[in-house]
């Protein structure tokens, strides 16, 4: 009978299995007797730890989903204190880590990055506090200064002293190197006095600077990964804002809604709007690393969810285009004004002084009339964002606020620009209709006897001679601003009820805009005094009929009062919310829906009236400072327009206003301008032409895809 395993089988399944079982128990003779120990002390020298793994910020987009805002990925540097202190000794401490961190900054900065120091003293003697030091700096000083038992008024010299001491900082060091010392030991230190953020020795630095540390074996230093906030705009700073680590002060806010103390978060603008959509939720890992710092293993306990995407109403390119527009169009003025300043000093008739003849500021605003949505909001001088953080302190002190957001924080007397509200209400009020005249007398003389008799523009316009404008109806009134007109229907009107109309066309009103903004104010008898100084007197009535007193308004809520003009009276909110969608794109988050916040209630042949002078306004040769800009213009974009010019002082130059709409048929935008010393309303036209043709040429860019170019529903 044959057999089913033959011996040679066997005996070769035999010499196989002594040949596993040998390199078995060999390698577990060396891994256990011959390499057990070394083993043995990496295994207990793996440092685990459990980080927060940052989440991405979610992205910032116009209202054609033109990307504005994103993010890229970079790494920070941060220091870790039991590696910088890693001696008992307190003297062995300090000398070992203050010439660590002379090391490592020596190296940060010679390989073209920047390490943080909020230390608000100059980095060289003799040692004094920074001028540009910001509360929150002043606030973590005297909380250093009260642990540390120095008076809230010591010097900063006495400081640097203190922190010499303090801090163990040999004398061998020079002053300058003492101080970068003292600056690095101060925000490691403030750290545990104030509870505040984890330190960020240094943030986004580059690969050479990070091979540098670690070739140099500097130690305590410890490489993040996270984010930064990369803008994909050279335009539109006012509007998107910027971020940064949050202060104490933020952190009382956000520590309910689950933010930790390193937390990055919106500062100004949209990034602050809309922080609850942009902020994602950080996770947590698990990370185990050698003693020598090299990671292991990472385990995530909980991954990080990124924010959700923004889309605003802005239409960058017509966003860039205005703010080109308005930049270019100030320099024009000034070359003009230069050349008028020399040829009335030649003549000794120049009486404005260096100071009150510059322009020092402008905005211009563009709404969608039919839904209130701002497509561009410009504020002039603006500044670069992308590096705001760094040159913050220096944009505080340049000359016009860059930083300041005149579109939507400047408060501005409306001049002319008022006079369609006026007129508006003085219909509705039955203080005049349609059809009705008024003879400008030049001078109105009702309360002459009480010593005030306001003239009209037109009467000292040309002295010695005096003009007057005639009988006007309200249209024509409009047409030749004439001031006369105005305070005969104001007197009667009275403040109170031109205050009822202005608020319901949203002047002096908050415009839903969620940025900051101001409320400016319609002229009152209630808060006269706080403005003017003064008892509230007749004159302010008349004054306040034509857009003075004080009747101040920002260039958003003109732009919206002119859109409502156009809309026969009816207001929007001036929301810059368009659209936020999921961090996947998924899912449609909130989507804006129109809202009404107000209504001007008149006939239709009131309306009809009032915009019929706005009309001529920008298309009468009897008006042709204005008109030869717009009456070349076809009737698809067709214009309505009024000016302003609001006094500053005397022998200070006026502000110019400018408000106007198209096409006058079938409204689709309305755009507000303000120049600080502009000096007449209708210096803004050619620039309000401008930016007319800039939004009907985007609209029929025949290159642009339809897709991109149609609003998002």
């Amino acid at each position: 009978m044959k057999r089913l395993i033959s011996p040679g089988r066997l005996a070769f399944l035999g010499l196989a299995l002594a040949a596993i079982l040998t390199l078995y128990f060999s390698t577990l003779y060396k891994l256990q007797i011959v390499d057990g120990n070394r083993y043995y002390e990496e295994s207990t020298n793996s440092i685990v730890s459990e980080e927060t793994v940052i989440a991405a910020r979610g992205n910032i987009m116009d209202r054609y989903g033109r990307l504005l805002v994103s993010n890229r990925n970079c790494n920070n540097l941060l220091i870790k204190s039991d590696e910088l202190f890693p001696y008992e000794d307190v003297d062995e401490n300090n000398a070992y880590a203050n010439s660590a961190i002379l090391r490592m900054c020596g190296i940060v900065t010679e390989n073209g990055d920047a390490y943080t120091d909020e230390l608000p003293i100059t980095p060289s003697t003799p040692f004094q506090y920074t001028e540009s030091m910001t509360a929150l700096q002043r606030t973590r000083l005297d909380a250093w200064l009260k642990a540390n038992g120095l008076d809230s008024d010591a010097s900063a010299v006495e400081v640097m002293a203190r922190m010499r001491s303090r801090y163990g900082i040999d004398n061998n060091y020079s002053a300058e190197e003492m101080r970068i010392i003292a600056g690095i030991r101060y925000e490691i230190n403030i750290r545990y006095v104030v509870n505040t953020s984890d330190y960020v020795f240094a943030e986004d630095v580059s690969i050479d600077t990070i091979t540098a540390l670690m070739e140099a074996d500097v130690p305590g230093i410890d490489v993040q990964v996270s984010y930064i906030r990369e803008y994909n705009t050279a335009y539109a700073a006012h509007i998107l804002g910027y971020t940064g680590l949050m202060d104490e002060e933020e952190y009382e806010t956000y520590k309910e809604q689950g933010y930790k103390l390193n937390a990055t978060v919106g500062k100004s603008g949209a990034e602050l709007a809309f922080e609850n959509y942009l902020h994602g939720n950080d996770g947590t890992a698990e990370v185990t690393r050698t003693s020598e710092g090299v990671v292991t293993s990472t385990v995530y306990k909980e991954a990080p969810e990124p924010g959700n995407h923004v889309y605003l109403t802005i239409d960058i390119l017509l966003q860039e285009k205005v703010e080109r527009i308005l930049d270019s169009g100030i320099q024009v003025l000034m070359r003009e004004r230069l050349n008028k300043k020399a040829e009335r000093e030649a003549v000794g008739e120049w009486k404005f002084k260096d100071g009150y003849w510059e322009i020092t500021g402008a905005a211009a605003v563009v709404v969608n009339v039919k839904t209130g949505e701002p497509l561009a909001i410009a504020s002039w001088p603006s500044y670069d964002v992308s590096t705001i953080i760094e040159n913050y302190a220096q944009l505080l002190e340049t000359p016009n606020a860059p930083l300041f957001n005149r579109a939507l924080m400047g408060a501005y007397a409306p001049g002319s620009a008022f006079k369609p509200c006026t007129a508006i209400a003085s219909l509705t009020e039955g203080i005049i209709n349609t059809e009705k005249k008024v003879k400008c007398e030049g001078v109105f003389t009702k309360y002459a006897a009480d010593g005030y008799a306001p003239e009209c523009w037109i009467w000292t316009a040309m002295l010695p001679e005096h003009y007057t404008h005639g009988e006007l109806n309200i249209t024509e009134a409009l047409l030749h601003s004439c001031n006369y007109f105005f305070y005969t229907v104001g007197n009667e009107l009275g403040v109170d009820k031109l205050g009822e109309y202005a608020h319901n066309f949203g002047l002096g009103e908050y415009t839903g805009i969620e940025l900051t903004e101001t409320p400016g104010n319609m002229s009152n008898q209630a808060n006269h005094m706080d403005y003017a100084g003064s008892e509230w007197r007749i004159g302010d009535t008349l004054q306040a009929a034509i857009g003075q007193s004080d009747s101040v308004f920002s260039p958003i809520q003109l732009a919206e009062y002119c859109a409502t003009v156009a809309n026969s009276g009816e207001r929007h909110s001036a929301s810059i919310l368009k659209e936020v969608r999921s961090y996947d794109y998924s899912d449609n988050i909130y989507e804006r829906k129109s809202e009404v916040l107000s209504r001007v209630r008149t006939a239709d042949f009131n309306w009809a009236a009032v915009q019929e002078g706005m009309h001529l306004v920008a298309n009468s040769p009897l008006n042709e400072n204005v008109s030869k800009y717009f009456i070349d213009l076809p009737r698809s974009r067709a214009v309505a327009a009024k000016t302003g010019t609001a006094q500053k002082g005397e022998n200070i130059v006026n502000d110019a206003i400018f408000i106007c709409y198209a096409p006058f048929y079938d409204p689709e935008i309305a755009v507000a301008m303000v120049i600080e010393r502009g000096e007449s309303g209708s210096n803004n036209a050619f620039m309000a032409r401008q930016i007319i043709d800039a939004y009907f040429d985007l609209k029929s860019y025949s290159d642009t895809s339809e897709e991109e170019m149609t609003l998002l529903k």
